[in-house]
């Protein structure tokens, strides 16, 4: 009895602190929209259930909200305004703990496009001359050897008795 008032209370306590977090997240989240040169905001790491309550209160808003880290202890949540919604590269870069510099990514996707751009040319060159002639036998020469083959061929007889079954057998 003692105990499960004990736990009637922790429960009721931890419900009201989740219910504190989520109201402090709503005025924290209301701010970032309101603030104007804001694209978008990095939250402190936390536990998954605040993360939860952090992506829950950022969907209501209208916003978009991903968590980034690795181990639980420094997993972080990051809220971003519709119209300034991540690219995949801008994703990536935090998914591997990166700072996203949008300079740094033009260069990437020029470096990429000239890289393309070369390919391209070198296709068009017309096609690579074509490789040494390739036969099956060197495939497995390392297994059969080179007169293994010849070596059987030069031993085999025919089974003369072949396709008669001997009267033992029937």
């Amino acid at each position: 009895p003692e105990q499960a008032a004990r736990m009637k209370k922790l429960q009721e306590q931890e419900k009201r602190q989740k219910v504190e977090f989520r109201k402090r997240m709503e005025q924290e989240v209301s701010q970032f929209i309101q603030a104007t040169g804001e694209p978008r905001r990095r939250f402190q790491p936390m536990s998954k259930i605040e993360r939860s309550i952090l992506h829950d209160v950022a969907e209501v808003a209208g916003l978009t909200s991903f968590s980034f880290g690795d181990d639980e202890d420094n997993r972080y949540v990051m809220v971003f305004k519709k119209e300034f919604a991540p690219s995949d590269e801008e994703l990536e870069a935090y998914r591997r703990g990166e700072e996203w510099d949008p300079a740094r990514a033009e260069e990437r996707r020029r470096l990429r496009e000239l890289a393309a751009q070369q390919e391209e040319v070198e296709l068009e060159s017309g096609p690579a001359p074509p490789g040494p002639p390739n036969d099956y036998k060197d495939k497995y020469r390392h297994l059969i050897g080179c007169e293994a083959a010849k070596a059987a061929a030069r031993t085999m007889e025919a089974n003369k008795a072949y396709g008669c079954v001997p009267m033992a057998n029937k």
